[in-house]
């Protein structure tokens, strides 16, 4: 179970400016609840200044007053407010600098043998971008004729979960990517 921030502190806090149970606030703040007793008989964490943890969002005024109404119910820490938590998680992919040039093999390989990936999945598969698998996919990249397809998996770029995954994903949603001839693949 998650913790408050300070607890000791926020439980000096709940002590004096709430009537919860001494239980209630033991659990809350993962402490035991003589530990808690002794908070409020003035013989442990003596001056130490309360930590509010409204004011921290680690609870809202009305889940304190619900606790306070039911002394059998627990309280609530609330999620942490991160970018995450607001943007939605954003998982970008970062490619050592000694790997980048086994980018293109990569994106070779899953063209010739998984045609059926969007550019998109390739893209959040490999951390690349679409102007650079439409260089690949057409033949006009800088260094095609260097370039030989090879797994994304070996070269470490991706592990096989989660190429696995992707490849699950296009098969289920049977969506096929941009047209490509078949004259350009078959020289990769």
């Amino acid at each position: 179970m998650p913790t408050p921030l300070m607890p000791k502190a926020t439980a000096v806090w709940l002590i004096e400016n709430t009537v919860l149970t001494f239980d209630q606030i033991a659990e809350f703040c993962n402490i035991h609840p003589l530990e808690v007793q002794a908070v409020a008989d003035g013989e442990s964490s003596v001056g130490m200044v309360g930590f509010n943890p409204i004011t921290s969002q680690q609870l809202t005024a009305e889940e304190i007053k619900r606790c306070e109404a039911d002394p059998t119910t627990h309280l609530q820490l609330m999620p942490p407010v991160t970018a995450e938590s607001l943007l939605g998680k954003k998982k970008t992919r970062y490619t050592p600098v000694a790997k980048r040039q086994d980018r293109p093999d990569a994106i070779a390989w899953l063209l010739k043998f998984h045609p059926n990936l969007t550019d998109m999945q390739i893209c959040r598969l490999l951390g690349t971008t679409k102007p650079m698998i439409k260089s690949i996919r057409t033949r006009t990249h800088w260094n095609t004729s260097n370039i030989k397809p090879r797994s994304p998996v070996q070269l470490g770029l991706c592990t096989q979960s989660e190429l696995d995954t992707v490849i699950e994903d296009a098969s289920h949603k049977n969506v096929s990517s941009d047209s490509t001839p078949k004259g350009i693949l078959e020289g990769l």
